[in-house]
């Protein structure tokens, strides 16, 4: 942050809302010098006096604290940035949703497999027969953790623990 930068803003401010350094000191309780180190950038105001500032300037909290306003192009193209992350977002989600459902559906024939071998008898003893009740159970029970994992916390920890490792590869 830019103490003098912020301090001309501050300067800029009060000059054209036509008050002096007095009136303004009157205004937020401080003495003119305090008002006049802002100024000069060489003390900044008090979290509590900054925010009185920002609502007696009608300015933001960033834009004092940048030295400068933001013009409304900028406003603009940052509230586009943030519907495209939020479009984005939804289009992860959406896949992610996807890509459960058929996760669910595969459990959930793969169920309905191995409970019908459950009561199937066959003729005769048979490693084909054993295979797809062994494999169907075990899709099944596969499918009702990856369930659990992904609709718990645990998600987002593996994604961060992910994000770190790729991180590390690249660096």
């Amino acid at each position: 942050m830019d103490m003098q930068k912020v301090g001309s803003f501050l300067k800029e401010l009060r000059k054209e809302k036509n008050i002096t350094q007095e009136q303004l000191a009157e205004t937020m309780n401080v003495s003119r010098r305090t008002v006049s180190r802002w100024e000069t950038g060489s003390n900044m105001p008090d979290l509590d006096i900054l925010i009185e500032i920002a609502d007696y300037y009608d300015v933001g909290l960033r834009e004092l604290l940048d030295g400068e306003r933001k013009s409304e192009q900028m406003d603009k193209e940052l509230k586009e940035t943030v519907l495209k992350v939020a479009d984005y977002s939804n289009e992860e989600k959406a896949k992610i949703t996807k890509r459960m459902h058929l996760l669910f559906i595969a459990g959930c024939v793969t169920f309905v497999i191995y409970f019908i071998t459950m009561f199937i008898e066959p003729a005769e003893p048979s490693a084909i027969f054993d295979f797809l009740q062994g494999i169907s159970l075990g899709i099944s029970f596969g499918m009702v953790i990856v369930g659990v994992i992904m609709t718990s916390n645990y998600v987002q920890k593996i994604h961060a623990f992910k994000m770190k490792l790729l991180k590390r590869e690249r660096g």
